[in-house]
């Protein structure tokens, strides 16, 4: 018998508010294992009270799902914001740093100053951002203002993902946000990389055209008959 999941709960902030922080907010990074697409960073804040939260179990929600929800989640968030890493930045400065910069980014756009927040996961890449960090695994299917992040996050960077498959259709994009798949891997070795791949992965030594990240496009019917005599 499949044990039911808890919804996510105000548990976290509110021990956090019990030792004296005003402003608790939720942290949570998408995109950090992604082949191309930016990093993104979410933070959240939610309210303090007991107002039913619009949000379940982040890790059930299905992709059509939280692009429903999204609008409701964000109006419900006391504040929110996504900052945001470029892959390019990805490259130049490492995944650790990348980290530190969209969360600086996503911090500037709050509109607010956290005194204390929830991340995701054992890597602290908040401090010394916010004066106090907690981290909890798992944390965006246990502590509402990290599910909420988790959200936003991933809606938006998924909107973005969207918006470049228009540009890069052979990367099928608009699937795999940009993560690694086979199709995704079988692209790269027919096209190379394109302008918004991560070229530092260890992956991208094999794929043509390696180096500097150029971007691909599909063949011209001229092109296409010339290759194919």
């Amino acid at each position: 018998m499949a044990t039911e999941r808890r919804a996510p709960t105000r548990e976290a902030e509110d021990r956090l508010r019990a030792d004296g922080h005003r402003i608790v907010a939720g942290v949570d990074e998408v995109g950090k294992g992604a082949w191309a697409g930016p990093l993104a960073v979410g933070i959240a804040i939610v309210p303090d009270d007991d107002t039913d939260a619009p949000i379940r179990d982040s890790k059930t929600i299905t992709e059509k799902a939280r692009e429903k929800m999204f609008d409701t989640v964000a109006a419900w968030c006391t504040a929110w914001s996504v900052g945001m890493a470029s892959p390019q930045e990805c490259d130049e400065w490492g995944m650790a740093e990348a980290q530190r910069v969209a969360t600086k980014r996503a911090l500037a756009a709050l509109g607010t100053t956290p005194d204390a927040a929830v991340v995701d996961g054992s890597w602290n890449f908040v401090s010394p951002l916010v004066p106090r960090v907690q981290m909890m695994v798992k944390a965006d299917t246990s502590c509402l203002s990290v599910a909420a992040a988790s959200i936003l996050a991933k809606v938006t960077r998924d909107r973005l993902m969207r918006d470049l498959a228009h540009d890069f259709p052979m990367y099928r994009f608009e699937g795999n946000k940009g993560y690694p798949c086979q199709w995704h891997r079988t692209a790269l070795a027919g096209y190379g990389p394109s302008s918004v791949h991560r070229t530092s992965w260890a992956f991208m030594d094999g794929v043509p055209w390696p180096g500097a990240p150029r971007r691909a496009r599909e063949l011209t019917l001229f092109e296409y008959r010339s290759s194919n005599p």
